[in-house]
């Protein structure tokens, strides 16, 4: 960590406060999730901000550790250091709140990146009180903007709040600690305000969880610029007598018609990232706002973070598909008790008997995960979920016996790590060590949630274990394998995890894989086609099954964006 205080508002205050927030933020994560109650009470606001920014720290971080590697000690400059910090809060977004941090974070990118562009020394070039007061300014607009229906008592009045008191602190031509420390206490006082706004916060008796992130990160930027933690209890603001002190919203920041929502809100909450003009953008907008609600959109400059309540997730993905390309989709399941809120109160969700949560390769699996009741947690090709993902989707699976699916061999230990914080949250947790996606189909396929959940987890471990795995995919480099050298571009398929065929042809590869699989005997094959499988495999595999293997059967799925071209399973 930097020392602190910072004079002025440079690349190593970005580095510093960024720091200061991610600490804030895992200090009172666990008080924020309590009170998430608006729109949808699933518990996760303080998880999600937690996330979003730590991902704009590893890409503070990344920044900082690579000019060194190249330019010596002079370090990044300002309009570096905020850039990477705006876009490492993008594609970490997680949650309506999340999203909203992250577009709060680009507004003051934007400002400060500009400010510096007009000194004439970019390398010593920072922004003082004036800046910081015009970057809060134009984040909480922005953040406005970005939210198809803004709602008052969320993060965006919070986040305007701080920005009219930074407007009042400069007036005087306050200095960097001056203008945070004012825009802290505005937006404390209006965090106050939030349940005299909405009524469900005032019935709940807390303060808006999503508003109550944002008055944490802006104490790490007070820290940051006088050395000093702001009095929590400047912060820490309940409605009535409840006694409880932090955010009540993961989708609190959000967006959407407020008291007058139905009782049985959108079953979906689908968050995808998104390359494409603004041009379609503005028609996805469009398109999204009449499929579901708490819809917000944000980035720029070619990249967005699209976050949508809907009923239909397909939908939402194709819509996504339509305007540009979709990845790192993300398709939550919201539990029976996760409706959005009304007008009328409500018991607190009660956690469920069991549930399982499985990690799964591409966007359609994803899908038929969810519809099988389970929790999903997408692994993006070449970026594995941590294990902060992992416990986040357990508690969001809201049950108090969980059965954890890695699907993937290299994630046994974080698994194993998220079952182990889990368990100290009083969750009973069975990791069963699934290699792929298919062994975890295998086990979903037996899980009986009412039987006794020793018995429960022995059928789903065997039936994983009953189920032979293999995928088709295409190397990227040179390497040695089980069965000799590759080059770039040649046809692999792999079963239990090594390379058996080495083709040039993605169909004929596939066919020898399943004829060797075979070979030992089954009775189900199971394909998972990936986006980039040719259009007649599935047809052609179909075939050669029922041609040569008598009373096997073959059920195929489409697996989406999976990074393999095919996976097989054989039981």
């Amino acid at each position: 960590m930097a020392q602190v205080p910072q004079t002025f508002f440079d690349a190593l205050a970005v580095r510093t406060w960024c720091g200061l927030a991610l600490e804030t933020l895992g200090r009172a994560r666990e008080e924020i999730d309590a009170i998430n109650v608006y729109p949808v009470a699933d518990g996760d606001t303080g998880t999600n901000l937690y996330l979003t920014v730590e991902s704009a720290v590893a890409a503070v971080e990344a920044v900082f550790a690579g000019h060194a590697a190249r330019s010596g000690p002079e370090g990044p400059t300002l309009a570096d250091a905020v850039r990477a910090m705006a876009h490492g809060a993008l594609i970490g977004a997680r949650g309506n709140s999340g999203t909203i941090l992250a577009q709060l974070l680009r507004g003051m990118s934007q400002v400060l990146a500009d400010h510096e562009s007009g000194h004439a020394d970019g390398k010593t070039a920072h922004a003082d009180g004036q800046g910081l007061r015009l970057a809060l300014r134009h984040a909480a607009d922005s953040a406005r903007q970005a939210v198809a229906h803004p709602v008052e008592g969320t993060v965006l009045t919070v986040a305007s709040a701080a920005a009219d008191a930074a407007d009042a602190a400069c007036g005087a031509r306050g200095d960097c600690g001056t203008v945070a420390r004012a825009a802290y206490e505005g937006a404390s006082a209006a965090l106050a305000a939030t349940p005299g706004q909405l009524p469900v916060l005032e019935r709940a008796g807390v303060v808006d969880a999503g508003g109550r992130g944002l008055v944490a990160v802006l104490g790490a930027l007070v820290e940051t610029f006088t050395g000093e933690r702001p009095r929590d209890g400047a912060a820490t603001v309940t409605a009535g007598a409840s006694g409880v002190g932090e955010d009540a919203s993961p989708h609190g920041a959000c967006a959407d018609t407020a008291a007058g929502a139905g009782q049985d809100g959108p079953a979906f909450e689908v968050i995808y990232l998104l390359e494409a003009e603004d041009t379609a953008v503005a028609r996805l907008r469009e398109r999204l706002d009449a499929l579901g609600d708490s819809l917000v959109v944000v980035g720029g400059d070619g990249l967005w973070n699209v976050h949508v309540h809907v009923d239909d997730a397909g939908a939402a993905v194709e819509a996504g598909i339509e305007a540009g390309r979709p990845y790192r989709i993300r398709i939550t399941h919201f539990g029976a008790g996760d409706v959005h809120t009304t007008g009328a109160e409500r018991p607190p969700r009660e956690r469920a008997q069991r549930a399982v949560v499985a990690v799964v390769p591409g966007e359609g699996l994803a899908g038929l995960y969810a519809e099988a009741g389970a929790t999903t947690v997408l692994a993006r090709p070449g970026e594995p979920p941590a294990s902060g993902e992992l416990v986040q989707a357990v508690r969001r699976a809201h049950a108090r016996e969980v059965v954890l699916l890695p699907n993937d061999a290299e994630l046994r230990h974080t698994a194993a790590a998220a079952a182990e914080q889990a368990r100290t949250e009083g969750i009973r947790v069975a990791l069963i060590p699934t290699r792929s996606a298919v062994q975890g189909i295998a086990a979903l396929a037996v899980h009986e949630p009412e039987r006794r959940f020793d018995e429960d987890v022995v059928s789903m471990t065997s039936a994983a274990g009953a189920t032979r795995y293999a995928e088709v995919t295409v190397a990227e480099r040179q390497a040695w394998t089980m069965a000799g050298i590759c080059q770039a571009g040649d046809v692999l398929g792999l079963i239990d995890g090594d390379v058996a065929v080495i083709g040039s042809d993605v169909t004929a590869t596939a066919r020898s894989v399943l004829d060797r699989m075979l070979a030992a005997g089954g009775e189900m094959v199971t394909l998972v086609l990936g986006d980039e499988a040719p259009d007649t495999i599935a047809e052609h595999l179909e075939g050669r099954v029922r041609e040569g293997y008598l009373a096997v059967d073959t059920v195929v799925y489409r697996g989406g964006r999976q990074g393999a071209v095919l996976l097989i399973g054989v039981e």
